[in-house]
């Protein structure tokens, strides 16, 4: 007890006598190395013989000796207890935990739990969902190596391996305990982490209870949002942050975490500290109050003394520090029981928040020898000197391998040593050395020492099942995969390897990082001495290796290597002879030698082959590779190259100075996709192209001229591999490829990421080819980045991958496009040809006196008389400008454009352009201009002065895709700001659009002028005057060849007359699949025969007797046939009707037709068989394979020559209907192609054909073997292949089965067709899928007919408490397999049955439901019998007794006795039942289906009241006649609930078997166990049963469950048959699973169900089916909704929501018919008209909607006219000109002065759209108004509001003293 009282003093410890510290002093030096006192009192304690004296005397003398070495001693393991605050730094960071290094080389382990309160709660969310979390971010973006952070210990423990581990918490809950919300002051300096992010800031975690903390938005500086990669913290982010404001009392308190704040923070005495609150990481000023060669002692705070150990010294001051000296501290450790307070005088700790710079040392695992002591710690350790001049220090433990043989003369300073750094301390910047034997001879000290591919040598830890564990070094385990441990699979490795066996193996994979290690032990490759796989770089062509075969596919295997490089050995690749099976040859764990065939590193592809190439090959192979080596470029690397020749995918080039051959793509030659063309067409073999960027150099070498890519990586903006790549950054690439559901972008240094097809517009994407080609440049954003995979997902919309201002970018472009057209130019005028030269000089703008040389029929002029002969100039029609032109005439022309392709150049005859204004232009000036030319990029305009001006089309790379209605015409006005004035060398002013909205359109014909699709006329063939003729029927004529068309030929005879050649009238004999009219040339002379001529207007055949004749276009002839004397035959022009031409056509008759065109919409050929005669193939009769169908576009081209077959006329319009594939009869066994167009849940599949035809496939012949779900893959407008089993009735009987559609193709037919009761036999087993339930057991379908009966003793050896409940385990369509036990052929019975020994399989109902057997349950059912006819009674009176008691009365069937009626569960939610004369009909008629529904329902008698002591079973059986086998099951709907759901666990009311008892004698009897149960005990079970029951009622009447099925609806919108969300919600269900035709039933069913009242409700259904019909149906059912909707509803609404479908579905034209139409109908209806104006502007039609104005004025009262000239005005200022809204507004104020609503939203529109000097015009206009004083207060508060906002004080001032003055001017009126 005395040693006790003397080590542990009660009254604190021993006061030091000023005496003693001298000899303290020598004994400190003397016993440098003598052990640790807790090692020291061990050894005491087992020597203790002397005298208590004696041993009191030497505990005295100790205790003298403690307190200077015990002081100073560095912090061990030891000395840590559970919640000791220490400070930290985050060493490493993994998913699950972080390391954290402690003072003194300590280190420490937080778990992903031990972060705050906030995080762990969404863990423990994620884990519950089993899906992440939105706003969880893993550790590694919270915390980074070197951030600070204060720990808390929560304990020190011993792992496994015998080492001590110290477990940490960071959660500011534990840390800042010791804090109270009273305690809390301003500057304080604490940590905390993100609990939620709010609008205006964080709310943070401080762990004080009792306390709020708010770190506003503003006190995050940006840096820190930065390095969040985001804009905002995330959830258990952690901060040091100083408390700003503290509000009551603690309570509140308002945090700051910027740097500036923090890193100024030092703790103060007015701060309150203690040594109980004390925390680590404050700052402190400090005094030194002793110095000692093991550290200092330092006064803070006034009243604490503290230790700063050696460690912890400055380094640039070590030995400088004199007492009472001021030092700055921070306080790095404080013991909770001790209260000793351990400091730092570091300079890298004395800026709070700031994070360690320093990570690691260079020097790590290194083995250094003769490093120096530099001086010996007291019970501690060696410091020693590096050669850098670094101290290093080494553990007292590490100095030698054991206690027993260390020798401390042997480290005096300055003796050198062998030694090996094992590790660097953080917190106190040394390295940690070792000088261990076993650890400086280590061959591996760390997991980066090791490379895959390695021999390694270790001893076997353990065996367990996930493989073997292998110690490899002294920190370093390895694993050896089962399948590795040897080179077959082992099954009893324990046998071959023990614990401590020395094994050799070869390393698989190792991952530093993760601390990851797999070996192999195969034998074989360990043993190998071919080189080992490590990378995909490794893998040349030709190389031979070993691997083992992961895996095993039908295409191949699949071979692994080192590092998890694996490769791809084809089948045809794996043997010179054919396997049928290759797992009874591979297998994987298999080892094979493999040669290498081709290799992508890039793309991380192998293929390989077992084949083994043959060494001299491969000698070749290699030799060739070394001869390149010294000749490669890299990716990324800039080069000049110079132009070999000209290929179909663009330049190859020769990279100079080595001439290797690479390719220029002709999308790459340029950023504008139009010039790649250009540069290409005018660069020659020869030309040099400098600063050319190298996108690919493995394999085929690509190069890339694009200057924006060189650019970028010319400015090192260009990330260079992934890990450089973080979401937001904003990147320029290239479209590499593109795919239906996104684009892929590759950069320049080779990384590519995915753009999804929602992010590549802001606009909606139909198709990803529309928006964007290959080659094409983008700018991309990056959106999300996987690291792991190495992928990344980008967004190519506007809105996020801005480059700055849109007009800056869109002039940029346009320079940049304008300059390459410069350089096109250069190269131009470098050619020999004066023509081309000429064309170079030639700029817009230019104007030339040119000589009209002919008239073309499309009213377009060509000239002649340019600079140069030979010279095409055209000017269009439109640039013709009206005026009338003959040949021969003089005019003067402006050039336009000069197309450098076609070498034409384009000019202009309009006055304004020829004639010039010369008036001086404003840069800067907006100006009107109207549109001359279009290019695909720019376009020109020409200004009111004349003067040409060019503009971008594009206002961003990515934007390259615009609707119809955004599309500029030649014609259209345009508002243009200039900026250039002078005309550069291109000839046109520079200029930038102003908004769409000032967009004027330009004249065009109107809607009804258009030509009908099926008689769409080729304009050559149209002359606009025609001439007469004198030819007729049988004349030759001779012609020269215009132009080629698909299927005719245009001649121009002499004259000027216009002939055509069919291609049915060019060769007598067409061979099939070639084109006609590719036999003849343009220019070419042929000679032909008039055979007819066509009417220009009705394109239709006139006879020679016509009045009109002479004016036709001749048809001609040119078979050699028609050309021979009296050989030809005229065309049949007598027909008055189209119907008896195509009446000498005959079905089956075959004939030779030419392909007029594919009908993507219609899917159908349209096709011509004679110029009269024209007719259609629809896509079904067009092949026979689903490839051909599939892309017809690809099989068939336009004027290809086709053999048909005729099938009949067409009688809608004069047509004949072909087919290629045969005659279309559909005869029994023929096999057809039909699309699917319902899918019929357990029935099968609707069959259409071609001339409106259907057929219906059963499930049973949807495939040769039958499925779970059958009818899963198929889906309306799918093709099938068919076979006609049947013709008779009205729809065809087909079948899917391979074996009838293919029967060529031989295929495995699984379960045979069962079509009659013939087709089965006794004992056969057969698969089915089950029908109904039945009261004699189960209705099994074999086949579309044949229906089995499986009685319920033969079902399963299990029985289910009641036989309502096989509905639950035998679900109508579940397949089972079934044996046939009976037939009885006269009545067509067959007995089945689902017995496990009959059939072989598992049984049906499975034993884990906890069911009794069958004679078990037969036994106790007799027992229960009395027992429930009592029961059955007792329910029936209490139910009659709810009955009288409110609720309704239901009619029952007359024959009810005869079953039990049901309960009235929630009545208000079921599903209607049917009425009481149609109940029984309905019982009777669908007994096969209805009866498990109605045993379902009326069994479950359990709606539980208080009082009822008496409880009904679950189910009661059904008394009905069983029903005749013959009778086809019917659908029927079960009301109320599924009560079905979840009864398995539910407890029985009969006891399951062995629940009675568990002795033997029990088990025998069972029977005699139920009887032993009291009464009480079976009512206590029901009514357990029942509240279960009653439980998942609840569930399911959960106002808040979301429907997730077709069932979940209808009880919604029973429970609200009123409310159209639900329907609405209920239709979109089905949508979503495209069941277009179950949506259309459900909106129909909402219409008859919503109360008449509910009109809105209604209205709401009908506008969703109009959406449904506008984007799934076909205009004519549209139509029909839409005429059934104006009468049930008030016509206008539905009129104006169909306009608004209309528009939002951008049919514009359908739209502004039907307002056309609303117009004549609504004509007094304002709302109508302002809509209609509405919709125009916002086409960009403003003069259209400026009629409508002046239409509505001119229809409506003059009431009226006020209001909707307002509107008008409104919608100007919004969509159109606010210059004239602005003119609408003054006009109608000066007129109606008074009108104070107009004043308001002129003043309202002019504060959105106007300036200020605008706004306060307006107001003091109207303050000046004459009006009743209430409104002028009105508009005194408005304008004083308004300058309250927007104003100044004295601006303010002002409006009040004018309201003063009205005040007094109205108060003096008065008095007057």
């Amino acid at each position: 007890m005395a040693a006790l009282e003397e080590n542990f003093p009660r009254g604190g410890a021993k006061k030091i006598h000023k005496a003693e510290k001298p000899f303290q002093q020598s004994v400190e030096q003397d016993n440098l190395f003598d052990v640790s006192a807790e090692e020291d009192s061990t050894k005491r304690k087992k020597s203790q013989k002397g005298p208590a004296k004696t041993k009191k005397l030497k505990i005295e003398k100790r205790e003298s000796v403690k307190p200077v070495e015990e002081k100073f001693e560095i912090l061990k393991v030891e000395s840590l207890c559970e919640g000791m605050r220490i400070l930290g730094c985050v060493k490493e960071v993994s998913d699950l935990e972080l390391v954290i290094s402690l003072p003194n080389g300590l280190r420490g382990f937080v778990q992903v739990t031990e972060i705050c309160d906030a995080y762990t709660k969404m863990l423990n969310e994620q884990v519950v969902q089993e899906e992440p979390v939105k706003d969880l971010v893993p550790l590694s973006e919270l915390f980074s190596p070197g951030m600070l952070v204060r720990c808390v210990v929560r304990s020190v423990g011993t792992t496994e391996r015998g080492k001590q581990s110290v477990k940490l918490s960071l959660n500011p809950r534990n840390v800042n305990r010791v804090l109270s919300a009273e305690a809390l002051k301003p500057g304080m300096l604490l940590t905390g982490t993100v609990s939620s992010v709010e609008d205006h800031g964080y709310l943070v975690d401080i762990g004080v209870s009792g306390n709020r903390a708010f770190l506003p938005l503003q006190k995050v500086p940006e840096d820190s949002r930065q390095k969040n990669k985001g804009a905002k913290l995330k959830v258990g982010q952690y901060l040091t942050c100083v408390v700003t404001e503290v509000k009551g009392s603690g309570g509140v308190v308002r945090l700051s975490v910027d740097q500036s704040e923090v890193s100024t923070a030092i703790a103060t005495e007015e701060q309150s500290w203690s040594l109980d609150n004390l925390l680590p990481g404050l700052v402190v000023q400090a005094k030194v109050q002793k110095v000692t060669p093991l550290g200092l002692t330092v006064n803070f705070l006034s009243f604490f003394t503290g230790l700063v150990d050696f460690m912890h010294l400055e380094p640039k001051r070590t030995g400088a520090y004199t007492s009472k000296q001021a030092v700055r501290a921070c306080i790095l450790s404080a013991h909770p029981r001790t209260k000793v307070v351990r400091l730092s005088l570091r300079s890298v700790f004395l800026q709070p928040g700031r994070p360690l710079t320093r990570l690691s040392c260079q020097h790590l695992g290194a083995v250094l020898d003769d490093v120096p002591v530099h001086s010996v710690v007291s019970k501690a350790g060696v410091t020693f000197k590096l050669q850098d001049g670094a101290l290093a220090y080494a553990r007292f433990s590490h100095l030698s391998d054991s206690k027993n043989t260390f020798k401390p003369e042997m480290f005096t300073p300055g003796s050198t040593h062998r030694c090996r750094v094992v590790d660097y301390s953080l917190m106190d910047e040394l390295a940690m050395l070792s000088l261990r034997t076993s650890i400086l001879q280590a061959q591996y000290f760390r997991y980066h020492d090791i490379l895959p591919g390695m021999l390694v040598k270790g001893k076997v830890l353990a065996m367990k099942s996930s493989g073997m564990l292998v110690k490899i070094g002294e920190q370093i385990r390895g694993l050896v995969p089962p399948m590795h441990l040897a080179d077959i699979l082992m099954k009893n490795p324990e046998k071959k390897y023990h614990t401590g066996d020395e094994v050799k193996g070869r390393v698989l994979l190792c991952d530093p990082e993760a601390k990851k290690l797999m070996l192999t032990l195969k034998k074989t490759l360990v043993e190998s001495k071919l080189p080992a796989v490590t990378s995909y770089a490794d893998a040349k062509p030709g190389l031979q290796t070993h691997g083992f075969i992961f895996k095993v596919k039908d295409c191949g295997c699949v071979v692994k290597f080192y590092n998890d490089v694996q490769g791809l050995a084809p089948r045809h690749e794996l043997s010179a002879e054919y396997i049928p099976s290759l797992d009874s040859v591979f297998y994987p764990g298999q080892v094979v030698k493999v040669s290498v065939l081709n290799c992508e590193p890039a793309r991380e592809r192998m293929f390989l082959s077992f084949k083994l190439m043959s060494d001299p090959e491969i000698k070749k192979e290699h030799e060739g590779e070394g001869q390149k080596k010294g000749r490669t470029i890299h990716v990324g690397q800039l080069v000049d190259v110079k132009v070999v020749e000209k290929t179909k995918d663009g330049l190859q080039v020769a990279v100079l100075p080595h001439n290797i051959p690479a390719l220029l793509p002709t999308p790459h030659l340029s950023d504008h996709v139009a010039n790649g063309p250009l540069l290409y067409h005018w660069l020659q073999p020869g030309d040099t192209l400098h600063r050319v960027l190298c996108l690919q150099s493995e394999g085929r070498v690509i190069v890339c001229r694009k200057p924006s890519l060189v650019s970028t990586v010319e400015g090192g903006q260009d990330p260079k591999n992934f890990s450089e790549i973080h979401p937001g950054m904003v990147l320029i690439g290239f479209v590499k490829s593109i795919k239906d559901y996104g684009v892929f972008v590759q950069f320049p240094s080779g990384l590519s990421g995915l753009a999804p097809k929602a992010v590549l517009s802001d606009k909606f994407v139909t198709s990803t080819s529309d928006h964007f080609v290959e080659g094409q440049t983008v700018v991309a954003k990056v959106t999300n980045v996987d690291e792991e995979k190495k992928r990344m997902l980008l967004s190519l919309r506007l809105s996020d991958c801005t480059l700055g201002d849109v007009a800056t970018t869109s002039l940029l472009l346009l320079s940049q496009c304008l300059e390459e057209l410069q350089g096109v130019r250069s190269l131009m005028s470098n050619r020999d040809s004066v023509l081309i030269q000429t064309l170079a000089e030639m700029t817009p703008g230019m104007t030339l006196d040119l000589e009209v040389q002919e008239v073309l029929e499309d009213g377009s002029v060509v000239f002649s008389g340019g600079p140069v002969p030979d010279l095409v100039l055209k000017a269009s029609k439109y640039h013709r400008a009206g005026q009338e032109v003959e040949a021969g005439q003089k005019k003067k022309a402006v050039i336009v454009n000069v197309d450098m392709l076609k070498l034409e150049v384009q000019v202009s005859l309009c006055q304004g352009l020829v004639n010039r204004k010369l008036r001086k232009l404003k840069k800067g000036g907006e100006y009107q201009a109207t549109v001359q030319h279009l290019e695909d990029s720019f376009a020109i305009a020409s200004l009111e002065t004349g003067h040409l001006a060019v503009f971008s089309l594009t206002s961003h790379l990515n934007d390259t895709f615009h609707f119809d209605s955004e599309k500029l015409q030649v014609g259209q006005g345009v508002s243009l700001t200039l900026t250039t004035t002078q005309p550069g060398v291109t000839g046109l002013l520079l200029a930038v659009e102003g908004p769409a909205a000032k967009r004027t359109m330009r004249k065009t014909r109107k809607d009804s002028e258009t030509v009908d699709e099926d008689e769409e006329v080729d304009p050559a063939v149209v002359v606009r005057t025609v001439k007469k003729h004198t030819l007729s029927i049988g004349d030759v004529v001779t012609g020269t060849v215009k132009s080629i068309k698909a299927t005719h030929v245009v001649l121009t005879l002499e004259n000027g007359l216009v002939g055509c050649i069919h291609a049915s009238h060019i060769m007598d004999d067409v061979p099939v699949g070639t084109s006609p009219t590719s036999t003849l040339r343009v220019g070419k002379t042929v000679t032909a025969r008039v055979i007819g001529g066509r009417d220009v207007k009705t394109y239709k055949f006139l006879p020679i007797s016509h009045p009109r004749f002479i004016r036709t276009i001749p048809e001609l002839s040119v078979r050699p046939s028609e050309l021979e004397k009296d050989g030809h035959t005229a065309l049949n022009t007598h027909s008055v009707s189209p119907m008896e031409r195509i009446k000498q056509y005959q079905a089956g008759q075959t004939v030779i037709c030419f392909l007029r065109r594919y009908n993507v919409v219609k899917k159908w050929l349209e096709v011509e068989i004679a110029p009269d005669i024209r007719g259609r193939i629809p896509l079904l009769l067009t092949s026979l394979s689903f490839k051909v169908l599939k892309h017809p576009d690809k099989k068939f081209r336009v004027g290809q020559a086709l053999r048909a077959t005729v099938v009949g006329p067409d009688s809608s319009k004069a047509f004949l209907c072909l087919s290629l594939i045969g005659p279309h009869k559909l005869e029994k066994g023929e096999v057809a192609m039909g699309r699917v167009v319902k899918v019929t849940p357990h029935e099968g599949l609707t069959v259409s054909f071609p001339f409106g035809k259907f057929g219906r496939v059963s499930i049973f012949h949807v495939s040769d073997s039958y499925s779970e779900t059958p009818l899963e893959d198929f889906a309306p407008q799918k093709i099938v292949r068919c076979c006609v089993l049947s013709t008779e009735g009205q729809a065809l009987t087909l079948s899917l089965r391979s074996s009838r559609t293919t029967p060529e193709t031989k295929s495995r037919i699984e379960d045979p067709e069962v079509n009659s009761i013939q087709d089965i036999k006794e004992g056969q087993l057969l698969r089915g899928y089950v029908k109904a339930m039945e009261p004699r057991g189960v209705l099994f379908s074999l086949g579309p007919s044949v229906v089995g009966l499986v009685r319920y003793s033969h079902i399963s050896q299990y029985s289910p408490p009641e036989k309502n409940l096989y509905s639950t385990y035998l679900p109508e369509g579940k397949l089972l397999t079934a044996k046939v036990l009976s037939l009885n052929h006269k009545k067509s019975l067959v007995a089945l049955s689902f017995l496990p020994q009959d059939t072989g399989k598992p049984d049906v109902l499975q034993a884990s439901v906890d069911l009794p057997l069958a004679e078990q349950r037969r036994e106790t059912e007799a027992e229960n019998k009395d027992q429930k006819g009592v029961e059955e009674k007792k329910r029936r009176e209490r139910k009659e007794k709810k009955n009288q008691k409110g609720q309704e009365e239901r009619k029952r069937p007359s024959k009810e006795e005869h079953r039990p009626a049901k309960a009235p569960v929630k009545q208000q939610v079921k599903r209607k039942r049917p009425e009481a004369g149609n109940e029984q009909e309905s019982m009777t008629k669908k007994q096969k289906r209805a009866h498990s529904s109605e045993e379902d329902d009326s069994g479950v008698e359990v709606y539980y009241r208080e009082g009822e002591d008496q409880v009904e079973a679950l189910t009661v059986l059904s008394k009905e006649k069983p029903t005749k086998p013959t009778e086809a099951p019917r659908l029927h709907l079960s009301s109320g609930f599924m009560w079905d759901v979840g009864l398995d666990t539910l407890t029985p009311a009969l006891p399951a078997r062995g629940e009675s008892s568990d002795s033997e004698e029990e088990k025998e009897k069972p029977h005699e166990a139920t009887k032993k149960k009291s009464r009480k005990e079976k009512v206590l079970e029901k009514q357990k049963a029942e509240k279960e029951l009653s439980r998942i009622e609840e569930a399911l009447m959960d106002p808040g469950r979301q429907p997730e099925s077709a069932d979940d609806f209808d009880r919604l919108v029973l429970s609200s048959p009123n409310s159209s969300i639900l329907w609405l919600q209920y239709m979109a269900f089905h949508l979503q699973a495209t069941e277009i035709e179950k949506a259309r039933a459900v909106a129909e069913r909402a219409l008859k169900t919503i109360s008449f009242r509910e009109e809105q409700e209604k209205l709401n259904v009908w506008v969703a089916l109009l959406n449904l019909e506008n984007m799934y149906g076909s205009q004519e059912s549209l139509s029909k909704v839409f005429e059934r909707a104006v009468q049930y509803n008030e016509p206008l609404k539905v009129f104006l929501h169909l306009a608004d479908i209309y528009t939002k579905s951008e049919k514009f034209q359908e739209a502004g018919e039907l307002y056309n139409r609303m117009l004549k109908r609504f004509r007094p209806e304002k709302a109508v008209w302002i809509k209609y104006g509405s919709f125009l502007l916002r086409r960009g039609q403003a003069s259209a909607s400026h009629r409508v104005m002046q239409r509505a004025l001119e229809s409506l009262p003059q009431k009226e006219h006020v209001d909707v000239i307002a509107k008008f005005a409104q919608l100007e200022f919004q969509l159109g000109d606010a210059e004239r809204a602005k003119a609408i507004f003054e006009n109608t104020l000066s007129t109606y002065p008074k009108r104070t609503d107009v004043w308001s939203v002129y003043i309202d529109m002019t504060i959105k759209h106007g300036s200020q000097k605008e706004v306060r015009n307006i107001f003091e206009r109207v303050i000046h108004l004459s009006l009743a004083p209430k409104r002028m207060k009105f508009f005194f508060k408005r304008y004083l509001d308004y300058e309250k906002q927007h104003g100044s004080e004295s601006d303010v001032q002002a409006v009040k003293a004018k309201a003063l003055e009205y005040v007094e001017a109205q108060s003096s009126v008065l008095d007057d």
